[in-house]
């Protein structure tokens, strides 16, 4: 892969690369933005651009350098096998072996760790130490440490630690979803980049490079992903359809249109999936929502679910806005607790249940108001 292959967010491809070609790669530099949107990408391609052998600030794409440090792109299947088997590790053994990904000795990659997704501790402190070596082999050591927002406060300090001492031919790459969960001091410490998502003309392009996605999913894809390539090629259809339809099945009672025993029936359906992720589903419910404020407010845009358009919109005229904001809220509270391994299918009925009880004490002001 090269720059040229890269979709999406010019502008900033074109500073980055620049600031390369310069050698006047900051210390620090925080990437922000949706997931999957190729802030990690761009790490390893600016990676691979200070290292190349042969071409030095471009990718040669041949070169040992760039062919180890293009190697640690973490959506491999071999990552994903070595992650999910690392779940099943006893927290004692996390602990001894932090998860650091090198293909390169002078590329570290820092996931996030452990059922909860976290960058621990024991992370942050084996980057500490290994940032205090120059490179052996390479120009620059660059370390990449990817979902930083999701530090917990042991590891942001020690990771504020490092920055606070910086280390000579040490680049330190931070990439996060939403930029305040780090601490103000490291944020302030960071040159900010943020990295929209792809328009449906870019998404388009990027699924046109794609001989394994077929062309009648290609629709769904786009909106599914929200402008996301990584999204788009880790998403599982048929599981993305059960979860939509589990979601809507909430909606769906929540605001009165069924009854509570469909819902009880996906519920109790997901919950038998113990991989089924809560996150996942209130993501999808956070989409549902999107959609049913555009529809109730006349927006043209294309929907995230554009192809239950006609379903969305008979919601859409059930749902006040005051209502969907009550909803984001509440999703919000519970999105909090999703680290936390609460029981899921008790956690989005109760949710249903608050939002129909919402639902109802609107209708019993909307008629004392009119009385």
């Amino acid at each position: 892969m090269n720059f040229s292959d890269f979709i999406g967010n010019t502008d900033t491809v074109g500073v980055l690369r620049r600031m390369v070609e310069k050698q006047r790669l900051p210390q620090t530099l925080l990437f922000t933005g949706p997931s999957g949107v190729g802030k990690a990408t761009l790490a390893r391609l600016l990676t691979a651009a200070i290292n190349c052998d042969r071409t030095p600030g471009g990718i040669c794409g041949g070169c040992s350098n760039c062919l180890r440090i293009l190697q640690a792109d973490l959506s491999r299947e071999e990552f994903a096998l070595q992650f999910a088997e690392r779940e099943k590790l006893p927290s004692a053994k996390r602990v001894e072996n932090p998860l650091v990904i090198s293909t390169h000795p002078d590329f570290l990659v820092f996931p996030p760790d452990g059922p909860l997704r976290l960058i621990t501790i024991e992370q942050a402190r084996f980057l500490r130490t290994a940032a205090q070596f120059r490179p052996s082999g390479a120009r620059r050591r660059v370390f990449l440490i990817d979902h930083a927002d999701r530090a917990n406060t042991e590891a942001a300090n020690s990771l504020l630690k490092t920055l606070e001492e910086p280390a000579e031919a040490l680049t330190l790459i931070l990439t996060a979803e939403n930029p305040y969960d780090l601490l103000p001091t490291i944020r302030s410490r960071s040159i900010p980049f943020h990295f929209a998502p792809l328009s449906v003309a870019e998404m388009e392009r990027y699924l046109d490079a794609r001989s394994d996605i077929r062309t009648t999913d290609r629709a769904r894809l786009i909106g599914w992903s929200q402008g996301s390539p990584g999204l788009a090629l880790a998403l599982d259809l048929e599981a993305y359809g059960e979860r939509r339809e589990a979601m809507l099945a909430l909606l769906r009672s929540a605001l009165a249109t069924a009854s509570y025993g469909d819902l009880v029936a996906q519920t109790d359906r997901l919950a038998k999936r113990r991989q089924e992720r809560l996150d996942l589903l209130t993501e999808s419910l956070y989409g549902l929502l999107q959609d049913l404020l555009h529809l109730r407010h006349g927006s043209s845009r294309l929907l995230i679910h554009e192809d239950i358009r006609g379903e969305l919109a008979r919601l859409a005229q059930t749902a006040s806005f005051e209502w969907i904001e009550g909803a984001v809220a509440r999703l919000a509270e519970l999105d909090a607790l999703v680290r936390r391994n609460i029981q899921k299918q008790i956690a989005l009925e109760a949710l249903a249940v608050g939002l129909r009880r919402a639902m109802r004490a609107e209708a019993i002001t909307g008629t004392e108001s009119k009385a």
